[in-house]
C-alpha cells in the first residue's frame, strides 16, 4: 500500500495522511503544518531558517538544508579566472599592444601634435564667433520696429470668472 505523504511547509519533513494542519491563504497558497506551534510561527512571520530552537527536530532538517549540510552540492568546484585581455571600443588588441610597446618619446611627440591640432581648431572657432558677433552688432543698429508704440500689459482682462 502506498501512502501519499505531503511535505511539511516549515521544515520540509514528511506528513502522513490524517496528520497536521492545512492552511489556505487568500491567494490560494496551501500551507501544511505538523502542529499549531508551526502555524503560529508562520502567522507571526518567522522564518524557519532563522529559528535555532534546541530540541525541536522538525526545524533541524530545514536549518541543515539552508546551511547545505549533508547534501552534495552540484558544481561546487571553484572556478579560477584566467587572465586575458579584451579589445576596448575603438581599439583592437593589436593597437593596444602596439601602444604598450612604443617608446615614451614617440608618445610625447604624438601628444604634442594632437594638442597643436586642437589649438588651431579652437582658434578657428574663436575667430568665427567674433565674426558672427560683429555681423549681429551691425544688423542690430539698423533694426527699427514697425510700430512706434510698444504694446504694454493688458488691463481689465475679461477671461476671469464672472
Amino acid at each position: 500500500m502506498v501512502l501519499k505523504t505531503a511535505l511539511y511547509r516549515f521544515s520540509g519533513a514528511k506528513i502522513y495522511p490524517g496528520k497536521g494542519i492545512r492552511f489556505v491563504c487568500a491567494d490560494s497558497q496551501v500551507f501544511l503544518f505538523a502542529n499549531s506551534k508551526c502555524n503560529r510561527y508562520l502567522h507571526n512571520r518567522l522564518k524557519p531558517s532563522k529559528l535555532t530552537l534546541r530540541g525541536w527536530p522538525c526545524i533541524g532538517s530545514n536549518i541543515r538544508r539552508v546551511l547545505l549540510k549533508g547534501l552534495q552540492r552540484r558544481g561546487e568546484r571553484r572556478v579560477t579566472k584566467k587572465p586575458y585581455t579584451r579589445s576596448i571600443v575603438g581599439a583592437t588588441l593589436e593597437v593596444i599592444h602596439k601602444r604598450r610597446t612604443e617608446k615614451p618619446e614617440f608618445r610625447d611627440a604624438a601628444r604634442e601634435a594632437t594638442l597643436r591640432i586642437m589649438k588651431t581648431k579652437d582658434e578657428k572657432k574663436a575667430k568665427k564667433a567674433e565674426m558672427m558677433a560683429k555681423v549681429q552688432m551691425t544688423q542690430g543698429k539698423g533694426h527699427v520696429p514697425k510700430s512706434g508704440a510698444s504694446k504694454g500689459p493688458k488691463l481689465g482682462g475679461g477671461c476671469g470668472k464672472r
